[in-house]
């Protein structure tokens, strides 16, 4: 029978034996502290099954009984495995009770079997009472999940398991007896706890339950069951998985399937668990927010905060890894402090004799654990990552679309898309190493007791070592910060320039700029670069201090056991060296870290600064529901300025009142404030002083047409559910069926980026439909009319205004005199004052105001008194206008359908193409030879495998040149063998040094050549390259793509290169000690690599969709911050949260299931790997004693140790990188877009004044667009003759724009050709060509600069010249009213100056260039008559002997034209001079005259 010291467990021989037993190693503190803790979860168990009965019974007095298992609403999940796994481990524990008190009853009771049968009793009621509570009792409370403090109990208990393991491992070691049963008790715990952690971590209720339960509402009743629905359909692969298929993530299996099987799409992708959708996330982390911060319009937001908001939102998953970092770690360490004795046991140490088999299980279990806690810590921090990601972007969005004006002048969009597209991934990814910051100190602790117990004092060195290498670290991660800051504030700055340029790429290829705006990036990537460098060569000194540092320690630890006398015995040595080694993989993770932390904290400051701004006041109009009031309008005593500044307010004195179905128009000169009144109603422009107030709903039409990328229809339901019949008449209002027609898919075409293949007076027709479909009480136009032709003008007028919204409140802004009479009241503003108001012929003859306006109309009208007016003769001739009109538009329907039917079917804009299948060799190639032609690669691979040379070199002298114990004379002297050591040591630093050098130098060379070939690309394309596709695309690889060429791509290759030849390495040690070895090693490699092409097939498509999924983002972002106001003002905030919600969760789907794939791949890598070193073990412990030199077979298991890290470091390397490199191939992909013939032809013999004469001669055009649409131009042949005024007329989509794009050679002719005095145009550059010709386009652009730079961009024109231009196209006074006059500032898309006077600098653009050759593309069409007058009057002045083709809406524009070309459906129908015109009343130009003058005459 056992003695008593038996049955209290291996301590009590333990402290007999020399009492130098640690006392927390001691029994009676081990045993009092499992006993205590055991009787506080045995009284909270038995205080919860209290609380729960009373709980119980009080709700069944009041609602009758309740069902059996009492649980609310559907099963919990893992419960029954819970209640098992429990009762299983209390009926042992009992057991083991009787067992002790047995024992102690018959070999009697010392101190520590007393305590030890307390612990015994204490473990058994707990577990009991634990397990009857969650049989009997659990359910009936309805939790959702297991309670907090049971899970966490649970997790603490697995950790006391482990250390109890330890504790007997060691003891065991020392040669002392541990019991049986005292082992029995260790394996049954920890399978327990295992099994009951899975089971708190996914244990949750489902939903479900019984007829009882039902939601008592309807509604929530079928929001409930369209859930359920969507979950069948699309639910989540983990959130179902059972325990084995979690811990092996065996899950993953069937999507992996499908990967391997076919080419993966979006569809074959799971989808989200709830928890990690925007909607389940969003709640919980904007209270958290709020609670921190305070919801005062996010004014107290800070990096802190935002921080603190994000673990509270993640807290479980950071608990969780918490521990399983805190598993991992322990485990690492079994290792290297288990070295030393099996070195003794290998060289037949009589106190291991019989241990073998006892350290090869420790070294197993121990690498198991360690396995298994690092995939699920790397797999559930990314999962972290994913949902910070989300919760970040989403508050960045919302934010985004409540900024208030002033806010918005303060960020370009540049920026903004940077904070979403940058700054919330890095937060996201900064998960990975949020553990890092306290890993480390504990990593570093844990390996000073591993030295202590080896070498004593000497590990004070290896400390202070350690410290010295730490601090080192200080002065370059302060420099990084630094760096990494200024390197974001100029990608700001050349994201915002780009995001504009592309914006603008149009005017730019018209003026031919694109070249001098393509080297103002290439300037703003040279600053950029500037810092870059200094990032990337810092981080090299970080790389040479971290990848010295182990080598460093080692030396400084050594010398210090040869100063004071420590003997260095092989095992000793070996113990260190494997401690160092496993040291070096904080130490090496840690200058990752420091820069994680350092660019995380820039990115939170951002964000958070960004969260700081302020908001448009939800105070600042009054809104009242609809019917409360009579007066729809009123705003009394208002006072407005764009700048929040009292000095200069943009309007001032404001009072008026619309009442209900009033209809009111706004007119006045260009900047007199018109659409800052319309402003001030939607509570955009800052109120200094007054009230506003309005009653009921408001739809907003604004100057500029804002139409999202998209479907047409989805444009004009704007989120409202289809009305047929509705649909059709706002259709037929809008004048909108014959362009549906016309185009290929009719009302399901796709829209490009900003309405881009549609015509000025299509986006502002689909802007007026978007209103009228709303059906609100209160309609806002900002001049649309502005932008379609006469007819179109008057019919839109007609149906819309003074028919389908005749019963509304209409306010319209407008410069056409003949829309006012129908106006109950007419506002005429003035220097932001309302000048005058009243009815039209109340206010005729009161003020100058008004009279100047309508003077300057009459004026316009003056060409047209010739004409006769007999409404008769008008209408028939209408009507044979009509009906010929009716015949051209059959034939060419018809011409159409032709060639719709042999056209490819296709949209403009197509999906965003991606690469299938493996990512090609040539990618690789060509990112290694793109830099000095490769020429720096063989440098770096030869300093790597000499580093790997020299480190084995250094480790295997130590283990042949240090004795394996006292007894055995060393081979050299100590001083000896420390001299050898360190010179190894500095070869391989200098190694480290040369490598890092090279890698980095190469890296910065291929990202500057990628950059600049890719731009170059990019700003040579045609314009169809960019009105099919979105500038998110573009943006995307600019941003995203070209930041991970710039600092991660090239490091990623060498860590892939560095991991292989380390792995060759580790296998050439461990092959010098049992080359039987390979037998399995063999198979293995190949299993791993089968393993690693079975998972890229599938990681590496989810790679490229979630590329795919990020451009929708970035776009719908940027075209939500450019229509805030139209969003704001016909309050559809929740409708784009939600679409943002749907494309966030359709990109964290892929980016999920991607990191879930990598852990499937890595468990088994690391698996096989641990079969492999288990092998080598076993192998190892069953040759004979003396066989091998114990001190090298150390060292092969100290190198074996790292074989499993290695394995999968090498496999995750090559997947990693062949994830990344997709940027690489992303960017390559934009290096090919096919280019623009040349900008100039070196042989080109043009004349020095060509064109002289500006004859445009157009011969059989046939023009589309893309080669799957239709024709625009069809056959169109017509002579331009020199000197002439040539007006372009027709209806809205006649292919008048189409016309000049042609002529400027945007789109080249499919058919024909141009001649411009007798040259054709597709011979010459086209830089020749367009610097030749001058163009106002359709709609107005101004870059962000100076008014100088915008005038003249390339710097060819004195001031002089400038402001002389200035004053003829009267924007001169304007300008010398500001303070820096020429060099006032001009923001983003010109919006601190109205549309109208940025067509007029537009004009003063062409009066400087004075071409001979001008076309205005409905250049007037944003400002007044009076205005349009004097352009008319000056361009008369100016280009009196100049070819001028002129587009216009205005009849009055093109009436003083020597020609006037009608275009319809792509065909020239007329061309004659206008009086001749005029004469045939059967003409459709007479028509549109007639139309024009019916509506004036009015007035």
């Amino acid at each position: 029978m056992p003695s008593a010291a038996v049955a209290a467990g291996p301590f009590a021989e333990m402290a007999a034996s020399g009492g130098l037993v640690p006392l927390f190693l001691r029994p009676i503190f081990l045993h009092g502290v499992s006993a205590m803790a055991h009787l506080l979860v045995a009284l909270a168990v038995t205080g919860r099954m209290v609380f729960c009965w009373c709980r119980v019974s009080g709700s069944r007095g009041k609602d009758g009984a309740v069902g059996r298992g009492g649980g609310g609403g559907g099963g919990f999940r893992w419960r029954g495995v819970a209640a098992s796994a429990t009762w299983a481990l209390g009926a042992f524990e009992l057991l083991l009770a009787a067992y002790s008190g047995y024992l102690g009853s018959v070999a009697g009771w010392p101190h520590d079997a007393v305590v030890d049968q307390a612990d015994a009793a204490a473990r058994a009621v707990a577990w009991l009472l634990l397990a009857a509570y969650l049989q009997f009792q659990f359910g009936r409370c309805r939790e959702e999940r297991f309670p907090a403090p049971l899970r966490f109990w649970w997790a603490l208990f697995l950790l006391l398991s482990v250390l109890a393991v330890a504790v007997h491992v060691v003891t065991s070691l020392d040669g002392l007896p541990v019991p049986v049963h005292s082992w029995a008790l260790d394996a049954v715990s920890v399978l327990a706890s295992v099994v009951l952690l899975f089971a708190g971590f996914l244990g949750k209720r489902e939903p479900g339950g019984s007829a009882t339960e039902e939601p008592l509402l309807n509604g929530a009743s079928e929001t409930a069951d369209e859930n359920t629905n969507n979950n069948s359909a699309d639910a989540s692969m983990f959130t179902g998985a059972g325990f084995l298929s979690v811990l092996s993530f065996s899950w993953m299996g069937p999507l992996l399937a499908v990967g391997h099987r076919k080419t993966l799409d979006f569809d074959d992708v799971p989808g989200l668990d709830p928890g990690d959708s925007v909607a389940g996330l969003l709640p919980s982390f904007k209270t958290n927010l709020e609670a921190l911060a305070g919801d005062d319009s996010g004014r107290k937001v800070t990096a802190f905060k935002l921080t603190k908001a994000l673990v509270r939102t993640v807290w479980w998953h950071v608990a969780v890894t918490a521990l399983y970092a805190l598993v991992y770690n322990v485990a690492t360490y079994v290792g290297p402090y288990l070295i030393d004795s099996l070195v003794q046991y290998l060289n037949g140490d009589e106190r291991y004799a019989g241990k073998g088999s006892l350290l090869v299980t420790a070294f197993i279990v121990a690498k198991v654990f360690e396995c298994l806690s690092q995939r699920h810590w790397f797999f559930r921090l990314q999962q972290a990552g994913i949902r910070a990601r989300s919760s970040l972007v989403t508050v960045v969005y919302q934010k985004g679309l409540a900024l208030s004006s002033q806010s918005r002048q303060s960020r370009t969009s540049g920026e903004m898309i940077n904070i979403i597209s940058v700054d919330a991934d890095r937060v996201g990814l900064f998960t990975s190493n949020m553990h890092n910051l306290w890993l480390v100190p504990l990593q570093v602790g844990m390996a000073l007791f591993v030295l202590y117990s080896t070498l004593g004092l000497a590990s004070l060195a290896a400390l202070g070592a350690t410290v010295v290498v730490m601090l080192a670290n200080v002065p370059p991660g302060q420099m990084q910060e630094k760096f990494q800051k200024k390197l974001m504030d100029c990608m700001d700055v050349r994201m915002k320039a780009t995001s504009e340029i592309l914006r603008n790429m149009r005017i730019l290829k018209l003026q031919g700029w694109e070249m001098k705006f393509l080297s103002k990036i290439i300037d703003l990537r040279n600053a950029e670069t500037n810092w870059l460098k200094k990032y990337l060569y810092t981080w090299t000194v970080v790389i040479f201090v971290f990848w010295g540092a182990p080598t460093f320690v080692a030396v400084v630890t050594f010398v210090a056991c040869m100063i004071m006398g420590i003997p260095l015995e092989s095992g000793k040595v070996l113990s260190a060296l494997a401690t160092f080694r496993v040291l070096q993989e904080p130490i090496y993770n840690l200058p990752d870290t420091i820069s994680m932390v350092i660019q995380t904290k820039v990115s939170l400051d951002r964000i958070a600064s960004f969260l700081c701004l302020e908001e448009l006041p939800t105070d600042a109009v009054q809104k009242l529901p609809n019917g409360s009031s009579d007066i729809a309008i009123e705003v009394t005593n208002g006072c407005f300025s764009w700048d929040a500044s009292p000095e200069v307010p943009t309007l001032k004195d404001l009072n008026f009142q619309a009442r209900e179905g009033m209809h009111i128009a706004v007119c006045g000169t260009v900047g007199s404030g018109k659409s800052s009144l319309l402003s001030c109603i939607l509570g955009e422009i800052p109120k200094l002083s007054g009230e506003v107030k309005t009653c009921g709903t408001t739809a907003y039409v604004s100057q500029s047409a804002w139409i999202q990328s998209g479907k047409i229809q989805d444009n004009i339901l704007f989120g409202k559910q289809m009305d047929n019949e509705k649909y059709d008449r706002v259709l037929e209002s809008c004048s909108l069926k014959k362009d549906l027609e016309i185009l290929p898919f009719g009302d399901q075409t796709i829209i490009g980026e900003r309405g881009i293949n549609l015509s000025g007076g299509q986006k502002q027709r689909i802007q007026i439909a978007r209103a009228l479909y709303q059906d609100t009480d209160i309609y806002l136009f900002d001049d649309p009319f502005s932008a379609v032709d006469a007819h179109t003008g008057s019919h839109l007028f007609k149906e819309c205004l003074l028919g389908a919204l005749a019963s509304k409140t209409v306010v319209y802004v407008t410069h056409q005199i003949e829309f006012l009479p129908a106006a109950d009241l007419i506002l005429v503003l003035k220097g932001g004052r309302i000048a005058q108001a009243g009815k039209y012929n109340e206010i005729l003859g009161s003020g100058e105001e008004f009279m100047e306006l309508v003077g300057a109309h009459k004026d316009a009208l003056t060409a047209l008194d010739a004409i006769d007016t007999n409404r008769g003769s008008e209408a028939s001739s209408s009507i044979a206008s009509l009906s010929r009109s009716a015949s051209v538009e059959k034939t060419d329907k018809q011409k159409e359908k032709e060639d719709d039917a042999n056209a490819q079917s296709g949209q403009l804009v197509q999906e965003e193409e991606r690469e299938k299948g493996r990512v090609g060799f040539w990618v690789y190639w060509k990112y290694l030879t793109l830099a000095y032609r490769g020429a720096l690669v063989p440098f770096v691979l030869l300093a790597q495998i000499l580093f790997q040379v020299l480190q084995i070199g250094s480790n295997y002298w130590m283990a042949w040149a240090a004795p394996v114990s006292k007894d055995i004379e060393p081979p050299v002297s100590m001083s000896t063998l420390i001299y050898v050591y360190v010179a190894l040591a500095l070869g391989c630093s200098l190694c480290i040094l040369v490598r890092a050098l090279f890698l980095v130098t190469a890296a910065y060379k291929t990202a500057t050549l990628l950059f600049n070939k890719m731009h170059m690309s990019i700003f040579r394309a045609p314009m169809s390259f960019f009105d099919s596709t979105p500038s998110g695309r573009i943006l995307n690889r600019a941003s995203t793509d070209q930041s991970e060429v710039d600092t991660n791509i090239a490091r990623r290759m060498g860590s892939v290169a560095i991991s292989i030849i380390q792995l060759v390495g580790i296998i050439a040690v461990m092959s010098q000690v049992a080359w039987q070895v390979f037998v399995i090693f063999i198979p293995v490699i190949a299993a791993c690599f089968w393993y690693q092409r079975y998972y890229i097939d599938t990681a590496r498509e989810l790679q490229r969709l979630v590329g795919v999924c990020k451009a929708p983002i970035i776009q719908h972002f940027a075209e939500s911050i450019m229509g805030s106001t139209t969003i704001r003002s016909f309050g559809k905030e929740n409708q784009f949260l939600s679409t943002n919600s749907h494309l966030m969760d359709a990109f964290s789907r892929p980016k999920f299931y991607n990191a879930a794939a990598m852990e499937w791949l890595c468990f088994r890598l690391d698996m096989l790997s641990s079969l492999t070193f288990a092998f080598s073990l076993i192998f190892l412990i069953n040759l004979p004693t003396g066989l091998i030199d114990p001190g090298i077979s150390g060292l092969a298991v100290t190198y074996g140790l790292n074989l499993n890290m290695l394995q999968a470091w090498v496999v995750l390397g090559m997947c990693n990188l062949e994830n990344k490199i997709i940027s690489v191939e992303r960017i390559l992909q934009y290096m090919s877009i096919p280019a623009e013939p040349p900008l100039s032809i070196q042989d080109d013999k043009l004349a020095h004044d060509w064109p002289s004469e500006g004859e445009i001669v157009l011969n059989n055009l046939h023009v589309r667009y893309a080669s799957q649409l239709p024709f625009v131009l069809k056959g169109l042949t017509v002579t331009f003759p020199g000197g002439m005024k040539t007006g372009i007329v027709g209806r809205t989509g006649s292919g008048k724009s189409t016309l000049i794009q042609t002529l400027f050679r945007i789109v080249d002719p499919t058919i024909g050709r141009t001649l411009v005095d007798g040259v054709d145009i597709c011979t010459i550059g086209l830089h020749d060509l367009r610097s030749r010709l001058s163009i106002i386009p359709q709609e107005p652009t101004m870059f962000e600069g100076t008014v100088r730079s915008n005038l003249d961009p390339l710097g060819e024109y004195t001031d002089d010249k400038i402001w002389e231009a200035l004053d003829c196209c009267q924007l001169g006074d304007e300008v010398r009213k500001k303070e820096l006059q020429l060099d006032s500032p001009v923001i983003e898309n010109g919006e601190n100056w109205s549309v109208g006077q940025r067509q007029l600098v537009c004009l003063g653009r062409v009066i400087l260039k004075r071409s001979k050759i001008l076309v205005l593309d409905e250049a007037t069409a944003s400002v007044d008559t009076a205005t349009d007058n004097l352009i008319q009057k000056t361009l008369r002045h100016q280009f009196s002997d100049a070819t001028v083709i002129t587009i216009a809406h205005r009849i009055t524009s093109v009436l003083d034209s020597d020609m006037v070309l009608l275009l319809d459906n792509g065909v020239a129908v007329e061309r004659d001079t206008p009086t001749k015109l005029l004469e045939h009343k059967s003409s459709l130009f007479s028509k549109l005259v007639a139309e024009y003058t019916m509506r004036s005459t009015r007035t």
